[in-house]
């Protein structure tokens, strides 16, 4: 079985005494290319062996490039992004962040982006061994924050990458998936990660990115056998079965 729900006391005795955040009971962990990880309820994934931390599609600054083109969105969608990543990386430590692309919402980004943040961004890739990985918004981080840039990055048996190709043993993002679930007579539209065991595509984590969902035809060539949704809720990821995914009512205007 590539799927777990660990106690508390197992989570313990595979990792240690580690912090509150990775100790949580009924966890769902996750096998891939036989490593085991655990998806976290903010969107990021935390792979304990190699105290790797994934973060994915930040889109940094989306706000101000929509209220450049007239459209005001409230300012503070890096500041929020930005707190979420550095509460992670408070609580689990990481040697390694890998941010699995599209971290800025486009080129200009840095331009737009407030002394303040451009900071704290400094200060995370100064504790950590920080990879941007290239993505099709970012394909050049800007090398005044730190850190280090990737194509791809390959660790172990498991490959990173932005956009998805089907590869066994693939992280990837680009797709922002999201889950829409019937059950007890409502329906629940949540961020989600989306694997089959062999690879697996991140939830968007960004403030401002909307998600696309699992049942899309983008996703089904990289999962010819069918995936499971694992889906974000307020203090866990959720396992969710295939027969309650339902398809958006509507055709998708979403764009990458």
């Amino acid at each position: 079985m590539w799927i777990l729900r660990l106690t508390r006391f197992a989570m313990r005795a595979i990792f240690g005494v580690m912090t509150a955040l990775a100790a949580r009971p009924s966890d769902t962990m996750l096998h891939l290319a036989g490593e085991l990880l655990l998806p976290l309820p903010e969107g990021a994934l935390w792979w304990a062996a190699e105290r790797v931390l994934v973060v994915s599609d930040l889109h940094l600054e989306k706000g101000s490039a929509y209220a450049a083109r007239g459209q005001m969105l409230p300012p503070y969608d890096t500041g929020a992004t930005l707190n979420l990543v550095e509460r992670l990386c408070a609580a689990l430590r990481p040697r390694t962040v890998i941010s699995l692309g599209d971290s800025f919402h486009d080129r200009a980004a840095e331009l737009r982006l407030p002394a303040p943040y451009a900071a704290r961004i400094q200060a995370l890739t100064g504790a950590h061994d920080w990879v941007w990985v290239e993505g099709n918004h970012d394909p050049d981080p800007p090398a005044y924050l730190g850190g280090r840039a990737a194509k791809v990055l390959r660790i172990g048996s498991l490959v990173f990458r932005h956009e998805p190709t089907g590869a066994a043993g693939e992280i990837a993002g680009h797709l922002h998936p999201a889950a829409k679930v019937k059950g007890r007579g409502r329906l629940v539209r949540r961020r989600c990660f989306a694997s089959d065991g062999a690879r697996l595509v991140m939830p968007a984590m960004g403030t401002f990115t909307g998600g696309l969902n699992v049942l899309d035809a983008a996703f089904a060539p990289l999962f010819p056998e069918g995936l499971m949704a694992f889906a974000l809720g307020g203090e866990r990821v959720f396992a969710v079965s295939a027969k309650s995914l339902v398809p958006d009512v509507a055709a998708s205007r979403w764009r990458l």
